[in-house]
């Protein structure tokens, strides 16, 4: 009969840890969430708008205001960690892609932060060895983006960031690419959005992430 008692304590010890386990996720969580709250906030205050530029009708918003102050650069930062931490789960990615040339501004940063590897994508006959091409159109023609053959291992999980989704034409084939060399796709994440492009919807239905929402979307 002792055996019994035996499990039922070992269960409620058990019930008891998962909830205290519970409860501490949940109070690391709301901090978490409420620090890129407030990040998020003074990260906007530091961006630039430019208008009618580079064109009439265009409100240009500029992101290196957000480089030019070690203090705002580190929140960028921290912000673009805890956002990857709050949508990526238990897909956190080995490697970070940035695209050429503004996704190399925080890309390898990021990667640093996530104890995650870095590779740049760029324009066609820029990157040296045996590389992998996908195509995409711009407003005036055809261009192409390439990676190193050997830059992911097939089956690394891979998060490809650049500065902002417009058309989303470059980011599409950034995602080509991962998928030619055997990589885990698992996700998007951009500074800034123009979403009357509807770039987004050239992504396949990739897990997709915004950082900061501006009155131009």
């Amino acid at each position: 009969m002792s055996a019994p008692t035996a499990s039922a304590q070992t269960l409620a010890t058990t019930s008891n840890d998962q909830s205290d386990a519970s409860r501490g996720q949940s109070t690391t969580a709301a901090p978490s969430a409420t620090e890129l709250a407030s990040t998020k906030i003074t990260l906007l205050k530091a961006l630039k708008t430019f208008p009618d530029f580079p064109i009439p009708g265009i409100n240009f918003i500029d992101i290196l205001p957000l480089f030019q102050d070690p203090k705002i650069h580190n929140l960028l930062l921290r912000a673009l960690e805890l956002q990857v931490q709050e949508f990526a789960g238990d897909k956190k990615p080995d490697v970070i892609v940035g695209l050429d040339a503004r996704g190399f501004l925080f890309g390898p940063s990021l990667a640093l932060k996530l104890d995650a590897s870095f590779v740049p994508v760029r324009k066609k006959g820029k990157m040296p060895g045996p590389c992998v091409t996908a195509a995409y159109e711009k407003e005036y023609g055809t261009d192409f983006f390439q990676m190193q053959e050997d830059a992911i291992k097939p089956g690394q999980k891979v998060l490809v960031v650049d500065d902002i989704i417009a058309t989303g034409g470059s980011a599409a084939a950034a995602g080509k690419l991962v998928e030619q060399l055997g990589g885990e796709l698992v996700g998007y994440l951009f500074i800034l959005e123009i979403g009357v492009l509807n770039g987004r919807s050239k992504l396949n239905g990739v897990p997709t992430i915004t950082l900061l929402e501006t009155d131009n979307e």
